[in-house]
């Protein structure tokens, strides 16, 4: 996901300009600034929860700044960023179908879309969310609040919408279920989907210990556990493996509030639940499927110790060779107050019964850091195959261990015995080694050496393609797909120096960044004193691909990236004299030459663009000229400051070399080794002496200083041919300097005997050449800590030192960057001390944009950050804090790094649809000895079968839940499917049967919409007569038609006569039942009436 943030334009007061006018060619204005988050690599400090796609192979780790990042395998990460800097107290997986979803400590409910990388949908909670869970192999989510009511949510992917359905668990049935006399009200605090269940089981935890489990098919509470009034039979098992087993008669469950709980079996028949006390219960639920009452329940007690730590996470790991009667139980928590920080593995086995469970092991981890979360799943990979545990330590440190190791530590007599875990393989790593210094090189792709080193990368590629090296290889994750593009060229490189002396070279030209080089200090058999100091600066050529590596110990190191030939020497250079030692190397970058001369640590260094010379800066403020071709040492200045302040920054101002000219520098035979043409090199201390040196003797042109109030001077740059064809700044200074500003000229003499070149004879006159064109259109830009001065170099040289613009800062300012429009010097970047980032345009230093660390990253300035802080000219910044790096783009219409396109997909959707089929064809499969499928061996990502509440894969039907749970309790649509059309069967009022029983039936859709059948059957019941119409008369022939029947006038008349006595005595009775109804319906409506006032007195959520 992208962070942009709209830069506002400062109302600084700034030169006045016309506002019809322009800005000039290669101005930055706002419009031109968009920052974001190109790529961010490493784990957060603040990562305090993780989540897991056991199929994709996808691990999420949530922060307390509201900040989610995705790790793959191959170099792949993600950051997604909520809009509210928030901690998240639930982060899941939708399985396999490329979303997360994640609940923030404001109850709102957000999907994420990993394809996008983005929010699909929110949806805010108006309780307070204590219990949440996903339902496996679907889209639907239980809710449960903190007043104990659980609801159902569904995300719909097609309308991209997060929807609340109508199906709720009501409370008072569990209530009723438990016993209770008034509906529950206390917390949820765990949703476990019961395994083998099609879905429609549920395990309720309340935080006052009572469980239950709700079947939503048929609304009604199967089993219920955890009630003290309940009958419960058990013993207390302690975890020490010479303790006996003590029986109890009676578990006292009175109090006991809940804190964590899992499945500890893959059928759903055993659950493990974690108490705030320390206790650890384990329940069997056997009973919920086949209607037995269990009574047995097992109690592990990691510690005798009367006050104990709440047990805060469990996970389950099945042993397969147990049966379903045995595994591994991991527990953070449970332990004696104030005891060491650990997680504890149980091995537990009741293949005798719950009644005979029994601790066979126990193994207790020593944590690095702070415990923060712990995910278990089983990984059948190309890399690695078994259940492996992820452990997320204080500060952002995360962890894998194998199940075959802990077994090893566990089956070994002695206590304590170390296991190796697998460390996170960052991708640039800041800590172990840590981090010294960077650099962000844009290379000229058009370049000779840029395309060899171009073709390493891609035959390196192709030879091990997807294949991590070093740690990376035993590293589990590999989820993600890489990105590719067909036209690849190399364009961008990122170096970091460490602190063990070595160096490390990345291919930077797309967001997934990959190791091409890593330079050990030490060259093969080679001693040479000093070579694995820290390294303090690091300076590249693109134009050749030399390396130079400056240390604390004053060494500089050159290395040749392309280009080289196997074997060849090492030329080592000191004050004393020159050696060369072989080299036995055939891959790789060739060390070619150290320099050894001053034991002053190497402050900065700068490439003499097409040349064969190297500058190079020391803290005890001298300067060194370098010739890499021959090597040796052209000249080596005195202090350019009294007080010995380190030299903090070099300029260049160098000729352009004519078209085919440039040479390479370490072609010791080549014809062009006579001197180029005149070049200024300029140097500043940090107590803001700048001196300006003619590049090729040495000699000093000009020197002033500065005074400034704390020695604060950090950066300076040259801009070239600024503005030749617009209005440059006004000549007039910001202020009226004092006195005090004004300086006369320091000249620094430098004697034949300091210098190492044979031909740098000094002298001690400082020239100037105000006709001089080298100095036309070129301005100097001094940055310190407190404010920013504009020079034109022109006038320097003519030894006037006033600056021709200043800005004053109000905020201390620790780093300064160029950004390049139009391949145009058009502004500066500057980082302060606070965090903030301000752009300020040339030609009026006006500043056109603001942001903030805090604000893209959520990060805070920590000390010395500024030293590892690198960019190009293209609007790249990169930054470094703790774990984390990250690459910031600032221009909006740039896309160097080609975005979206060079992106690497987080969602492998060919491994999706893969995944699915195969379950498919595997409704029910057969595991390995390690609990995962067998089938899974053939498929490269890992599938997660046994885990908490997803123990296995087996296909299961999910359309039943639709209509479950789209509907209220109680209130599912009736079965019955009779067609509207059945024929209707006339009463007769001789066909009714009063004395049978008398049974009630649910009224049908039938009879609720036609009226008109009613009135029918009361016409049928009286013959067709209605209750206000007058008795008709007939006449004798209709008489006789009607009640003609075979035999006598005497028999037909008494028959006659008894139908109308049985219709009479039928008619009483008819009289009598509806009063009976009558009364029934009045004593309804009065308890109708009753409930309803004692309704009113409830909460809606409680109804």
């Amino acid at each position: 996901m992208f962070v942009r943030k709209l830069l506002q334009k400062s109302s600084g007061d700034g030169g006045q300009k016309p506002a019809p006018a322009p800005p000039p060619r290669g101005c930055l204005i706002t419009e031109d600034l968009d920052p974001r988050i190109v790529a961010h690599y490493g784990i957060p400090s603040t990562a305090s929860i993780l989540a897991f796609d056991s199929i994709q192979s996808l691990l999420a780790v949530g922060t307390l700044d509201g900040r989610i990042k995705v790790i793959g395998g191959d170099n792949i990460e993600a950051i997604l960023a909520s809009s509210k800097q928030l901690p998240f107290k639930n982060l899941e997986f939708i399985e396999n179908q490329g979303f997360l979803v994640s609940i923030s400590n404001e109850n709102d409910i957000q999907v994420w879309d990993l394809d996008l990388r983005q929010t699909a949908s929110s949806l805010h909670w108006e309780s307070n969310i204590t219990a949440f869970s996903i339902l496996s192999g679907t889209c639907y989510m239980y809710v449960g609040d903190e007043f104990g009511m659980v609801s159902v949510v569904k995300y719909n992917a097609d309308e991209r919408k997060l929807v609340q359905l109508p199906y709720y668990v009501p409370t008072d049935a569990l209530a009723e279920a438990a016993g209770l006399s008034s509906p529950i009200e206390y917390p949820v605090v765990g949703l476990l989907s019961q395994p083998c269940s099609r879905g429609t089981r549920l395990l309720i935890a309340f935080s006052n210990g009572l469980l239950f489990i709700w079947d939503a098919s048929e609304d009604r509470v199967v089993l219920v556990r955890g009630n003290k009034d309940l009958p419960v039979e058990g013993k207390t098992v302690d975890v020490s493996l010479e303790a006996s087993h003590d029986e109890l008669s009676d578990l006292e469950l009175d109090g006991k509030e809940i804190s964590s709980l899992c499945w500890a079996s893959a059928d759903g028949s055993v659950l493990a639940v974690g108490y705030v006390d320390g206790d650890i219960l384990f329940w069997d639920f056997s009973d919920g499927k086949n209607g037995k009452v269990s009574k047995n329940a097992v109690k592990l007690q990691l510690s005798s110790a009367e006050k104990r730590l709440p047990v805060i996470v469990m996970h389950w790991c099945l042993d397969v060779s147990r049966k379903n009667c045995g595994g591994k139980l991991f527990i953070y928590g449970g332990d004696t107050i104030g005891s060491d920080e650990v997680l504890t593995m149980l091995a537990l086995d009741w293949s005798s019964g719950m009644g005979g469970l029994k601790c066979v092991g126990r193994v207790d981890l020593t944590l690095s850091g702070s415990f923060a979360d712990m995910v278990l799943s089983p990984i059948a990979s190309s890399r690695q195959s078994g259940m492996f545990l992820f452990l997320l330590t204080n500060p952002g440190q995360l962890q894998a261990y194998h199940d075959t190791s802990l077994a090893s530590m566990m089956s070994q007599k002695e206590k304590n015995v170390p296991v190796s875990p697998l460390p996170y393989p960052m991708v640039v790593p800041t800590m172990d080694p840590r981090i010294t210094v960077a650099m962000f090189a844009a290379l000229n792709v058009n370049d000779k050496p840029s395309l060899a080193l171009s073709e390493i990368v891609l035959a390196a590629k192709s030879r091990t393609p997807r294949t991590p090296s070093g740690e990376s290889v035993q590293w589990p994750l590999t989820g993600g797909v890489p990105g590719h593009i067909d036209d690849y060229k190399l364009e961008r490189l990122y170096m970091a120096g460490y602190q063990d002396g070595s160096v490390r070279i990345w291919d930077a030209t797309y967001p997934c960044l990959s190791l091409i080089y890593d330079l050990e200090p030490k060259a093969n058999s080679t001693e040479i004193t000093g070579v694995d100091a820290s390294v303090t600066a690091v300076s590249f050529c693109s134009k050749t691909s030399c390396l130079a590596v400056g240390n604390e110990c004053g060494m500089v190191r050159l290395f040749k990236l392309v280009d080289h030939k196997s074997g060849g020497t090492l030329q080592v250079v000191t004050n004393i004299d020159k050696q060369a030692h072989p080299l036995h190397q055939e891959d790789g970058p060739q060390w070619l030459a150290a320099y050894s001369f001053l034991s002053s640590p190497v402050s900065t260094m700068r490439f003499v663009q097409s040349t064969r010379r190297l500058v190079v800066g020391f803290k005890c403020g001298r300067v060194a000229m370098l010739d890499v071709g021959a090597p040796s040492v052209m000249f080596v200045t005195d202090s350019l400051s009294d007080t010995g302040s380190p030299i903090k920054s070099l300029c260049v101002k160098s000729p352009s070399a004519p078209t085919g000219s440039t040479s390479d520098p370490t072609d010791w035979n080549s014809t062009s080794s006579e001197a180029p043409d005149d070049f200024i090199l300029c140097a500043m201390t940090n107590d803001g002496q700048t001196t300006l040196f003619d590049g090729n003797t040495g000699k000093v042109l000009a020197s002033w200083l500065r005074p400034l109030k704390n020695p604060t001077a950090f950066c300076m740059h040259i801009i070239e041919d600024c503005y030749e064809k617009t209005e440059m700044p006004s000549e007039e200074p910001a202020e009226n300097p004092s006195e005090k500003d004004k300086h006369e000229n320091k000249s620094h003499m430098i004697s034949a005997s300091e210098s190492h070149s044979p031909c740098s004879e000094q002298t001690a006159v400082t020239e100037t050449k105000s006709d001089d064109q080298r100095f036309a259109n070129s301005l100097f830009v001094m940055c310190s800590e407190d404010a920013m001065r504009l020079y034109s170099i022109k006038s320097l040289s003519q030894e006037s030192f006033e600056s021709i613009m200043e800005v004053n800062f109000s905020k201390p300012c620790c780093w300064m960057g160029i950004l390049k429009k139009d391949e145009r010097e058009s502004a500066i970047l500057l980082l302060y001390r606070t965090g903030h980032i301000e752009i300020r345009s040339f030609p009026d230093l006006e500043v056109v944009g603001e942001s903030s660390l805090l604000s893209l990253l959520r990060w805070n300035f920590k000390p010395n950050m500024e030293k590892t802080v690198c960019s190009d000219d293209f609007g790249h910044l990169v930054l470094v804090n703790g774990c984390e790096v990250a690459i910031l783009s600032f221009l909006a219409h740039a896309n160097r790094f080609r975005i979206p396109e060079s992106l690497p997909l987080l969602h492998d959707k060919v491994l999706a649809a893969a995944a699915a089929a195969t379950f498919s064809h595997f409704p029910v499969h057969k595991k390995n000895h390690d609990g995962t499928p067998k089938f899974l061996s053939g498929i490269i990502k890992g599938f997660r079968t046994s885990s908490e509440q997803k123990v296995d894969h087996q296909i299961q039907d999910f359309s039943h839940l639709g209509n479950i749970f789209s509907n209220p309790p109680y209130l599912k649509p009736s079965d019955d499917t009779a067609g509207d059309d059945e024929e209707i069967v006339e009463l007769n009022i001789d066909d009714i049967e009063i004395d049978e029983p008398l049974s009630i039936l649910p009224l049908t859709e039938k009879d609720k919409k036609e009226k008109k059948d009613k009135r029918t059957d009361k016409e049928k019941l009286f013959d067709g007569a209605s209750s206000d119409a007058q008795p008709k008369t007939r006449t004798v022939d209709e008489i006789k038609a009607k009640y003609r029947k075979a035999g006598e006038t005497s028999a037909i008349a008494s028959q006659a006569k008894d139908k109308l006595l049985e219709r009479g005595e039928k008619l009483e009775r008819i009289s009598q039942r509806t009063a009976e109804l009558q009364d029934g319906a009045e004593n309804f409506a009065s308890m109708a009436h009753e409930l309803a006032k004692q309704m009113e007195k409830r909460k809606w959520w409680n109804i």
